[in-house]
């Protein structure tokens, strides 16, 4: 298993960036794939973008060219740098790990309990 910890959200003016982070309890060199994912209030959770084990990463469209995710192994960390900030970018982002290399994981994978974006003028 993997306990995963969300940091780095708070509030910031349109136009802003923040800088999210994932901390995982066990070496992220071990996990096949990880994602970063969003809810607002409402509304289902959104996948936002991930990282595979080999370092290819992906977005969703309404995110590309503002956001980038990495993975610092050295600190089995997950990251999201976040720029150009919208206020449609307000909502809980969650922390997701799918494909422990070398054990049997759910379907769905492991969820940090989120941290809190709020982009307002």
């Amino acid at each position: 298993q993997v306990q995963l910890v969300e940091s780095g959200g708070g509030l910031v003016q349109p136009g802003g960036s923040l800088r999210l982070s994932c901390a995982a309890s066990r070496n992220i060199f071990s996990i096949n794939a990880m994602n970063w994912y969003r809810q607002a209030p409402g509304k289902e959770r959104e996948w936002v973008a991930g990282i595979t084990r080999g370092g290819i990463a992906s977005y969703v469209d309404s995110v590309k060219g503002r956001f980038t995710i990495s993975r610092d192994n050295a600190n089995n960390t997950l990251l999201l740098q976040m720029n150009s900030l919208k206020p449609d970018d307000t909502a809980v982002y969650y922390c997701n790990a799918r494909g422990l290399i070398g054990t049997v994981s759910p379907v769905s994978g492991y969820w940090g309990q989120g941290t809190q974006v709020t982009v307002s003028s």
